[in-house]
């Protein structure tokens, strides 16, 4: 995919608005708000938070207006699964 078909979200998205762990595979999470993010998980490896390699302070809120996306240069192809603790998020699915 893309980054225009990230950009317009091709295959759809989610919005995640609420404390449940959302899972299922996306190739961005665009936050609609300024949101606290718990957890992020990424290729389905479900041991390791990769959170700290997003953000830099994870009890900040990431602000609204803000997309991320997998790190291709340390391999990372897709988020898996995400946790907030406030905000909401689009999960833009692969």
């Amino acid at each position: 995919m893309n980054a225009a078909e990230k950009l317009i979200a091709r295959k759809g998205g989610y919005i995640v608005n609420d404390t449940t762990e959302y899972v299922k595979n996306a190739v961005g999470y665009y936050c609609a708000e300024d949101t606290v993010i718990a957890r992020i998980e990424v290729d389905g490896v479900t041991a390791t938070d990769e959170k700290a390699n997003y953000i830099s302070t994870a009890a900040t809120a990431v602000k609204g207006g803000v997309l991320l996306t997998p790190l291709d240069s340390e391999g990372h192809t897709v988020f898996s699964a995400i946790t907030l603790t406030s905000g909401s998020v689009v999960a833009i699915h692969a």
